[in-house]
């Protein structure tokens, strides 16, 4: 690994005035100093007393901006060596729900949902345990309860959450858990509306799909759980297609 030092004129002296404190400014001079290429993988910064020459800075202000670059995992400090630039970490799926905006947006995270979420259900109901089952049925019923209140978008997050850690597969959870609110289409848009339906029949219609889903999962039928859902979060597809056809600027 190369640990050779990098020149003091490859951390470009930030203005540190612009940031709510000076350890901030230095690390977010070091920060695009490492993103620009600057500063390599395994090189080493300069010592603490360089960095607070050129940022006229203390040593206390230097070992916390140190601090935070460690924490973001950009650095990695060997003790009686020096502080060293870190590999860039592979990239992960981040869904932001602010990019969410939508009918379209809402319909393309549906199309995700329908092939990430048939084949949760149906692992879930090869692996779940009689404890999740309970949870899951609790959930339901609080779904059920709240029908068209708040607490029903949030019961509805937890029961799919709860199938995707019945699968025993943390990766389907954290997937899930990054697009929140975003899983429920009625938490982005009012669906049933935009669809012209009766809110009661649509809530209705939603508790019997997720009964399905329940009651395959309890019996541990995989390809039953695995068709319940598809038809679930399908249905909720075709709802969503038809508003937006139905909102569509009609030719002159």
């Amino acid at each position: 690994m190369n640990q050779t030092f990098a020149q003091p004129s490859s951390l470009p002296t930030a203005p540190v005035k612009k940031h709510r404190n000076l350890a901030q400014g230095v690390v977010a001079a070091i920060t695009s100093s490492i993103q620009a290429g600057t500063l390599k993988p395994g090189e080493k910064l300069p010592t603490e007393s360089v960095i607070m020459e050129m940022h006229g800075v203390s040593r206390t202000v230097v070992r916390e901006a140190i601090s935070h670059l460690q924490a973001a995992g950009l650095v990695q400090t060997r003790h009686g060596i020096g502080t060293f630039v870190l590999e860039p970490p592979a990239a992960s799926l981040r869904i932001s729900s602010e990019t969410i905006r939508t009918i379209a947006d809402v319909l393309a995270i549906l199309e995700l949902r329908i092939s990430l979420e048939t084949e949760a259900a149906w692992l879930a109901a090869t692996r779940r345990s009689e404890a999740q089952v309970a949870e899951m049925g609790a959930v339901l019923k609080r779904i059920q309860e709240s029908q068209s209140r708040p607490g029903s978008v949030e019961s509805d997050v937890a029961f799919h959450l709860l199938i995707a850690q019945a699968t025993g597969n943390r990766y389907f959870v954290d997937i899930l858990s990054d697009l929140g609110h975003t899983i429920i289409p009625r938490a982005r848009v009012d669906s049933a509306q935009l669809a012209q339906d009766d809110p009661n029949v649509y809530l209705e219609r939603l508790n019997r799909e997720h009964e399905d889903i329940y009651n395959a999962i309890a019996r541990k039928d995989a390809e039953a759980a695995r068709a319940a859902m598809r038809t679930h979060l399908s249905n909720s597809r075709e709802r969503l297609r038809r508003a937006q056809e139905g909102m569509a600027p009609k030719d002159a």
